[in-house]
C-alpha cells in the first residue's frame, strides 16, 4: 500500500529503520541499509527516501541525509 509521506533510513544497534517523517516508530526494521532502501520504495514508489550518512564525504557530514 503506497502512501505520500517522506521516508528516513537511519542506522540502529542491529541494522537499519524505515522512518516515516514526524512518525514516533519505525514502520520497518531490516538486517541491511539495501533492505531499507527498497521497503521505503515500496511504502512510497513516487518519492526518495533519504538515507543517513554513516561517514564524512566530500557532500555532507554523519548528522546529514542524502537522496
Amino acid at each position: 500500500m503506497a502512501t505520500n509521506k517522506t521516508y528516513y533510513i537511519e542506522p540502529r544497534e542491529h541494522g537499519y529503520a524505515v522512518v516515516a517523517e514526524n512518525a514516533e516508530k519505525a514502520s520497518a526494521l531490516t538486517r541491511t541499509q539495501a533492505q531499507a532502501i527498497a521497503k521505503a520504495k515500496q511504502l512510497n514508489p513516487d518519492k526518495k527516501p533519504h538515507i543517513a550518512r554513516v561517514e564524512d564525504t566530500t557532500k555532507g557530514k554523519p548528522d546529514k541525509f542524502r537522496r
